[in-house]
């Protein structure tokens, strides 16, 4: 009504529409995921080539279960990480946190498929401990640099759900840490490497949700 005085939610709103800074729109999620994916390659492809030893890797990726295994572990870990950034966005459906379960029973099935091939050739030490605590220790040194900083470029988006997105941050950072262990594995996979391996895992992966959500919310 003409002449009406204003109320304070009226003068807020005309403030705002004086005051405020445009507000930039981010970009679509899957290119934002691409983007970081892209930054996280190039990083780890110049540390596999100044610290990798390149020939113990290649003589490691002869038989099919390890390239199996190598190539679920990748997969999972670039779809949790699409998956996240797609859950940063209120529109976009829980659905997607299933996106990489199926590439996680690619990872798990190549693992034991490796260890049953170890245990056929030799099954002595299968469960040894050995060196197998330094791949938990890598998975949790390199897991904790990746999800912080992939947890930082998910707060943009400022998610409504940080539980969803955290989780799936927790599982990409994870997968992606194992993923480089495999250029510095000096050995085949036992079942007590698996089991260790598995573990660093899912305590990165709680690690990351359990700190995430608050960080992301």
């Amino acid at each position: 009504m003409a002449g009406a005085p204003q109320t304070g939610t009226d003068q807020v709103i005309a403030r705002l529409m004086r005051d405020a800074p445009p507000v930039r729109r981010l970009r679509p999620p899957f290119l934002r995921a691409c983007l970081w994916l892209a930054a996280f390659a190039a990083v780890s492809t110049a540390g596999i080539m100044l610290f990798a030893d390149m020939a113990v890797f290649h003589h490691r990726m002869v038989t099919f279960e390890m390239q199996i295994e190598l190539f679920g572990t990748l997969a999972t870990g670039l779809l949790a990480v699409i998956a996240a950034f797609e859950l940063s966005m209120p529109d976009r459906s829980h659905r997607w946190a299933l996106l990489p379960f199926p590439a996680l029973a690619v990872w798990l099935a190549g693992s034991g498929a490796g260890c049953y091939r170890s245990w056929l050739v030799s099954r002595d030490g299968m469960w040894a401990l050995g060196d197998t605590w330094h791949c938990f220790g890598f998975v949790m040194g390199f897991g904790l640099p990746i999800s912080l900083a992939l947890l930082w470029a998910l707060r943009a988006a400022r998610p409504v759900s940080p539980f969803p997105v955290a989780l799936m941050g927790g599982v990409g950072a994870a997968a992606l840490a194992a993923f480089l262990l495999q250029f510095f594995h000096p050995f085949d996979v036992t079942f007590m490497d698996l089991s260790v391996h598995a573990l660093a895992v899912l305590v990165l992966v709680c690690a990351v949700t359990w700190r995430g959500r608050p960080a992301l919310g």
